[in-house]
């Protein structure tokens, strides 16, 4: 008995192995000088040098000796063949070598078993297994398996499977030919399952390396070629790290893009956080840290500009200029943050291009209208996936320059919802004290916006938070005169619209024409709407050339190219754009009574706003209608109460306000109206209706009323004076304090108008009844004798 250490040798097997300890070669020799018969079982664990009987497995396998031979180390190196598989009974030492009794257990097969079955099963599992394992030789292994006794194809089928020495031992202690088929059939399921898992792994393996490879040897080979090239070998990482040199960042950014470079260059390039670590360094080298754009300082180049952009606004670009003259005697002066306040169409944005172009710098523009999420300003966290940075470094990265005209478009229509409010943001970002340190939540680091020109837009104030409101410098724009908007069409919107429809000598505006669009087809504070018209006009008369029907009895001349040139008159005007749609107010400038015509202001410009008294008999009740807030429905019982303290001195009658009942109503029905300045309007509409006088119907009013008569000063001076002005109404009362805000109002308006600029409601109405006074006593507040009206009151009481 010899025993072998991480081998099983199976019955009908030709293993080689080398001999080499002494028991051993003692065992060979013995039977070498026999039979040539020696029973081979295994070692429970290789590492013993000289096993006892208990350290060997008692199932072996009884083998043939087919060859050995001495080797010069004294080693022997033998082939056998294994027989057939035995069980120790007894073992001992005594010659220096193990002598074994074994028992022989022949195999012996159920006839009613289904043998055939589990061979053609083995058989066909263990040919898969040949053709997926690479350790084999498959036809070799194919004729081995070609055998009739299942004893022997169960043997030949386990000794070749990649088993452990336990596994491999626990088949050979099974005796039974059918029971081994069938854990062999088992083990090659097993075996091919982790075959097939190892081909996929090592597929895909292959396919990764063999990329890898080919991305290696292209790289490589680009290297080669800009060698050759003579550009040297820079890596992408060298390439990076000078391009953070050069960037001109902050000591901090530096320090941070150095670090997350260190990090990308110690990332597998096929990592997803390789893929954040250079967008973010990408991010932080695409923002402008030191590229600025040189200024033009030149004063008279800037007005100039102005002038040929924008008409009027003469305010604003002496603020522009003003800026500018700063800038030329300051080396390096805090950005300015401007807001410019006016209805639509008024020329805010455009007029932001403007100064960018005045001044030489980049203009960038973000329409804040709508934004809800903080992060549109400051950026999302790098743990977030899509992450970016918001939109102010946005903006900054698209101009490109440091010191751009930043304009923030609409700025009263952002709003607030679960994820934050971005006016809050804008607080850091539009603070000079604060924006050269302004922190963006992606780049997290310290940004320097002190440079930036701020503009904002906005239609209204009250939508702006008042903290927002004091950070920036707010300009007004009122809206435009008619004669205003008559030279901006004949300067700018007409030259526009007619290259726009491809018109050039075959149309003329006239003056006449102009005019006639500003007045019967336009009511707007700006001149978009304007714009429109004088579109649609081109496009009509587009659409008549290239037809060949102008009309012939506006023909004047005939152009080059043979078409008809169409001049648009006041006549042209309604032939082509229909009936007018806005009505002069002509008709209802005569006098009338208890109706008064007053001024309100809207976002979009300045209104007219008459206000309709009628009396009824009633019990003294008063009505008001016209969807009145209510501000002005206090302004409405207020107004009733001065009216009636001041009954005598108008010439009513004792007790009027017992059998009437008055009803104040504000058209148009459907629009909401609210605030105090129509006071002097409903008082005079009132005192008109109860005395039968008229008021004049060619002037207009604004005024806030007390029960006292005093007349108190309203907002919007300008707006509502344009807007008197753009109906052909050329006298206005106004109360005396707000004779300052005549400031404000265009030089020809004041020329063109009369203002009455009134204390008391007295003087209000001496200028807008039309009648004879005389008989009112309108010299001084009237004294009420409480006495007589309770002695009159207990006369007149039932019994």
């Amino acid at each position: 008995m010899m025993p072998i250490r991480d081998v099983v040798i199976f019955p009908h097997m030709m293993t080689p192995f080398v001999v080499g300890r002494d028991s051993s070669v003692r065992a060979l020799e013995e039977a070498l000088a026999t039979e040539k018969k020696i029973f081979l079982a295994t070692q429970h664990d290789a590492a013993v040098d000289e096993p006892r009987p208990e350290d060997i497995y008692t199932v072996g396998t009884i083998a043939n000796i087919v060859q050995s031979v001495r080797m010069p180390d004294g080693n022997i190196k033998v082939l056998v063949e294994g027989a057939e598989r035995a069980k120790v009974v007894s073992v001992n030492d005594d010659d220096g070598f193990f002598r074994a009794t074994v028992r022989v257990f022949p195999s012996r097969i159920d006839p009613a078993a289904n043998v055939e079955g589990v061979v053609a099963r083995v058989t066909s599992l263990f040919e898969q297994y040949v053709k997926l394992s690479q350790n084999v030789n498959y036809e070799t292994m194919v004729a081995a398996i070609r055998v009739d006794d299942p004893s022997k194809l169960a043997d030949t089928v386990g000794a070749n499977l990649q088993l452990t020495i336990e596994e491999k031992q626990e088949l050979l202690e099974i005796f039974d030919p059918l029971d081994r088929l069938t854990r062999v059939s088992d083990l090659l399921d097993i075996e091919i399952e982790k075959l097939n898992v190892d081909r996929q792994i090592q597929g895909r393996v292959k396919r990764q390396m063999e990329r890898a490879q080919k991305e290696y040897y292209l790289n490589e080979k680009i290297k080669a070629i800009q060698k050759e090239l003579g550009r040297g070998e820079k890596s992408e990482f060298d390439e990076l790290r000078k391009k953070i040199d050069d960037a001109g960042m902050t000591k901090d950014a530096k320090e941070k893009a150095l670090t997350e470079l260190r990090r990308l260059e110690q990332m597998p390039p096929m990592s997803a956080e390789s893929t954040v670590s250079r967008n973010y360094l990408d991010w932080m080298l695409a923002v402008p840290w030191k590229k600025k754009t040189k200024e033009i300082r030149d004063l008279r180049y800037a007005e100039e500009v102005l002038e040929s952009d924008h008409y009027g606004l003469e305010k604003i670009k002496e603020r522009i200029l003003e800026f500018l003259a700063v800038r030329r005697l300051v080396k390096n002066p805090k950005g300015s943050i401007l807001c410019f306040v006016g209805p639509p169409g008024v020329g805010k944005t455009s007029l932001g291009m403007s100064i960018a172009k005045a001044t030489g710098r980049e203009f960038v523009r973000l329409s804040l209208g709508g934004v809800r999420d903080e992060a549109e300003v400051r950026g999302h966290r790098r743990t977030y996936i899509g992450a970016l940075p918001g939109q102010i470094l946005q903006m900054m990265k698209k101009a490109g320059t440091r010191n751009p005209v930043f304009m923030l478009d609409e700025i009263d229509k952002m709003s607030t919802d679960f994820r934050g409010d971005p006016s809050a943001a804008l607080l850091e970002v539009l603070d000079p004290e604060q924006n050269f340190m302004f922190m963006d939540h992606y780049l997290d680091v310290e940004y320097d916006l002190s440079e930036v020109f701020f503009i904002a837009t906005a239609n209204v104030l009250h939508t702006i938070p008042p903290a927002l409101q004091d950070r920036m410098e707010v300009i007004r724009l009122s809206g435009y005169t008619e004669l205003e908007k008559m030279e901006i069409a004949k300067r700018f919107l007409v030259p526009k619209q007619m290259k726009a429809c491809g018109l050039d000598e075959q149309c003329e505006f006239t003056a006449a024409g102009l005019m006639t669009l500003v007045q019967g087809y336009t009511r707007e504070a700006g001149v978009r709407n304007l714009e429109r018209e004088i579109g649609n006009c081109c496009r009509k008369v587009a659409r008549r050339i290239v037809n060949h029907e102008s009309d012939q009895a506006k023909v004047e001349t005939r152009d080059q190219a043979g078409f008809e040139k169409v001049v648009v008159d006041e006549p042209k005007v309604v032939e082509l754009l229909g009936p007018r749609r806005f009505r002069d107010l002509a008709t209802e400038k005569k006098p009338q009574i208890g109706l008064a015509t007053g001024l309100a202001w809207t976002e979009v410009g300045g209104q007219m706003l008459t206000t309709e008294v009628t009396i009824m008999e009633g019990r003294g009740r008063l009505t008001t209608t016209g969807k009145l807030g209510d501000v002005m429905q206090e302004s409405v019982q207020a107004a009733m109460s001065f009216i009636r303290s001041r009954g005598q001195a108008l010439s009513l009658p004792k007790d009027f306000y017992r059998h009437l009942d008055v009803h104040v109503h504000v058209p148009e029905g459907a629009i909401p109206k609210d605030g105090p300045s129509a006071g002097i309007t409903i008082a005079t509409a009132i005192a008109s209706a109860l005395t039968r006088i008229p008021v004049r119907g060619d002037i207009a009013m604004t005024g806030e009323i007390t029960l006292r008569g005093r007349v108190l000063p309203i907002g919007g001076v300008k707006e509502k004076l344009l807007a008197a002005h753009r109906h052909g109404i050329y006298e206005t009362i106004l109360p005396g304090d707000n004779e300052k805000d005549l400031a404000d109002v265009p030089d020809n308006v004041k020329k063109e108008m009369k203002l009455h600029f009134v204390e008391s409601m007295d003087e209000v109405l001496k200028l807008a009844l039309a009648g004879d006074l005389s008989s009112f006593d309108l010299k001084s507040p009237q004294a009420v004798d409480v006495a007589a009206i309770v002695k009159s009151a207990e006369e007149n009481r039932p019994h």
